[in-house]
């Protein structure tokens, strides 16, 4: 894995060239260098003080709870924007929650915060999403009136999404960034499942979620481990959504590790080690941590890429406890147990990732292989993306047992022949961009 651009210096007389073995858009790498560890710390402080963002607390006090929460993350989306030159706009999605009879026990006036930068190109109808939850919560999931300040749980998430919008405001973006602060994660991932329903309902043209939860503390409690230099991302392998009627082709294909969610995993590492330095993105191939949830989930169930991103160790002394000293330990989510210059290189890695997707063409169309003969070589054809100027396309290889894609092999055509058998390898192809950013990997269908 290369985490750093390497310079290598070859001596002619006295001449010197230098070659780059990894290739960086100038514009993204400045967005990246533009993520301040201070800055992400000055957002949760700020979250920290409203006391409790508990999702059943108080949405009319102008200091305390999760509607003056909600109000401030508004109002940092809406001073962005000024840097926007009319691109980007603010808003509360708000709707009225009713008793479920489980973690809700009264009508709740909810809201998503949401900051959306819209595309420059007109004919791009893609969206590309980063969401954090701002509700914070205790020991009993119920109790709406204790502090409960979420320093990492999830204000690392929001400082994250904040922070991104701060950045990347004033740059122009082909595609559509939202940048989503949710409600009601811990009451049962509701924000994200009303938002994930109305995409669905309204045909959004969802290409890729990014989901951050608990992505600042560089430390675990038992095991004690520290390390900043590592962050999980956890996808799905075979899709939630639709599985019986995708089933019979995946087994067909062998491609029980080429999901949606998947490629875009794969993809938010190969993108954020190019840019963010000394950062490892470990794929973890489950959908979310054992037997727990996140707000990914809902758009993964209604058949969208999300995946989720979270910290390579976590501290349950700092999570979901009551504020108390026992023992010694000091048990609460505070600012204190964070690591603020780990959380600027995981904000980086999803800056790096939404950059590169949303500068990119879209995807290839109608990427098919060649099955009219057997054959020891493989024959792929496709068409050109729906909107986005295209330098070109990479063709991708790996071999079937191989985690990551091995090679790249660029071309300006719509068509290839390769000397590699389908039975060996699997094969993708992804549209370049006139500045290098490359779009989703697509796997082809089976053609005639």
């Amino acid at each position: 894995m290369k985490k750093t651009t390497f310079i290598l210096f070859i001596l002619i007389g006295f001449q010197v060239s230098a070659q780059k073995i990894i290739q960086r858009d100038p514009v993204i790498e400045q967005l990246v260098s533009e993520v301040n560890a201070d800055s992400l710390k000055s957002h949760i402080n700020k979250l920290v003080s409203f006391g409790t963002r508990h999702t059943l607390s108080t949405a009319t006090d102008k200091k305390r709870g999760i509607g003056a929460a909600r109000n401030w993350v508004l109002s940092r989306f809406q001073e962005f924007a000024k840097q926007s030159e009319g691109r980007m706009t603010a808003k509360i999605d708000s709707w009225v929650l009713k008793p479920d009879g489980k973690r809700v026990d009264k009508d709740q006036d909810m809201g998503n915060v949401m900051g959306i930068l819209k595309g420059t190109d007109p004919n791009d109808d893609r969206f590309f999403l980063v969401s954090g939850h701002i509700d914070s919560r205790v020991s009993n999931v119920m109790n709406r009136e204790s502090d409960a300040p979420g320093a990492n749980d999830d204000g690392s998430g929001t400082a994250t999404v904040i922070e991104l919008a701060r950045v990347m405001a004033k740059a122009k973006f082909s595609a559509t960034i939202i940048f989503l602060v949710v409600s009601g994660e811990e009451q049962g991932l509701l924000g994200a499942d009303y938002l994930a329903q109305k995409a669905l309902d309204e045909k959004w043209n969802i290409e890729a979620i990014m989901n951050n939860d608990i992505v600042g503390s560089n430390n675990s409690h038992d095991t004690r481990i520290i390390d900043n230099t590592r962050v999980r991302i956890f996808s799905e392998g075979l899709p939630a959504f639709e599985l019986d009627k995708k089933a019979g082709s995946i087994r067909n294909l062998g491609q029980e590790n080429d999901g949606k969610a998947r490629q875009l995993a794969r993809y938010a590492k190969e993108v954020g080690e190019r840019y963010v330095d000394n950062l490892e993105v470990v794929m973890v191939y489950r959908n979310d941590r054992f037997l727990r949830g996140g707000d990914h989930t809902p758009f993964v169930n209604r058949g969208f890429a999300a995946v989720r991103v979270t910290e390579m160790n976590e501290n349950f002394e700092h999570q979901h406890q009551d504020l108390r000293t026992e023992k010694g330990i000091q048990y609460g989510d505070f600012p204190e147990f964070m690591d603020f210059e780990y959380l600027r290189k995981n904000t980086a890695m999803n800056l790096a990732t939404l950059s590169n997707l949303a500068k990119a063409p879209a995807t290839v169309q109608n990427l098919t292989v060649d099955t009219k003969n057997l054959t020891n070589s493989t024959t792929l054809f496709w068409q050109a993306p729906k909107s986005g100027k295209v330098k070109g396309y990479y063709v991708l290889i790996r071999e079937t047992y191989q985690p990551f894609w091995q090679k790249k092999i660029f071309t300006t055509k719509n068509g290839i022949n390769l000397p590699y058998s389908k039975d060996n390898y699997f094969f993708a192809v992804q549209a370049v961009g006139e500045d290098g950013n490359e779009s989703l990997p697509v796997l082809p269908k089976v053609g005639m």
